[in-house]
């Protein structure tokens, strides 16, 4: 209950001024706005880790390539899965959210602003336009592209039915599929409570699927290929590797 009070004092004055600063950073004249859009989402979701008391810990992270567009897919079953890795995950990335984001008040916006995507999934044209702008993200800045494809938390923790967008996209693009296993966030903050509890919070990283010469007719293909990995990962022990 501490944890949780502290958290409502600090968390809104935390993030206001760190919505304050990125607008101040992305407006016209501003001298280095992609300096800002990187730097200052990392800071404000490390903050936000360090008052809640929890610790991030990664495993295999050398399946990331900078040199190289990828799709990082992870399950989703609490928000600080969000805060970890836009905290530290390594490298540029880019977040394709559900459009429910967009209505938070100010930070809605910023996130919009640093250059995240939202996907309306209850329009399908609309939602055609939010890939192809990731495509476009993808093809050009060569950033990780990093979608939850179940589309929302799960309540339980187990993997939900996956929708199929980030498989089409990374078809689309050639880009290689990172298939990513978050496990402790959900002991530290549950869908649909507000307690939240000191923890850690693991993420595996598996080696990277290539698309290769797939067609968006082996989406499908893919998107087992993915879930697999992911329920592998999911059963397997806690990683000794890099933490912060």
């Amino acid at each position: 209950m501490i944890r949780l009070v502290v958290m409502v004092l600090t968390v809104v004055p935390v993030t206001l001024w760190y919505v304050a600063r990125i607008a101040w950073g992305v407006r016209p004249s501003a001298p280095d706005p992609s300096m800002v859009v990187d730097r200052f989402p990392r800071l404000w979701a490390q903050a936000l880790l360090r008052l809640a008391g929890v610790k991030v810990r990664f495993e295999n992270v050398e399946a990331l390539d900078p040199d190289r567009p990828q799709v990082l897919v992870a399950n989703h079953s609490s928000w600080f899965d969000v805060l970890a890795l836009a905290a530290w995950l390594p490298g540029r990335y880019v977040f394709v959210s559900k459009k429910e984001v967009r209505n938070i008040p100010f930070l809605g916006y910023t996130i919009e602003r640093c250059g995240h995507i939202y996907i309306d999934r209850s329009d399908h044209q609309k939602a055609l336009q939010s890939l192809a702008e990731a495509r476009v993200k993808l093809e050009k800045e060569k950033p990780t592209v990093i979608m939850f494809p179940e589309g929302t938390r799960s309540e339980t923790g187990e993997l939900q039915r996956f929708k199929k967008g980030a498989f089409v996209l990374a078809i689309q693009t050639g880009a290689d599929v990172v298939p990513a296993a978050i496990s402790g966030s959900r002991e530290v903050m549950r869908k649909h409570s507000l307690l939240i509890r000191a923890g850690t919070v693991v993420i595996r990283l598996g080696d990277p699927i290539p698309v290769g010469e797939l067609t968006t007719g082996d989406r499908d293909r893919l998107l087992q290929d993915t879930r697999d990995a992911m329920v592998g990962m999911l059963g397997s022990g806690d990683p000794t590797t890099k933490s912060n």
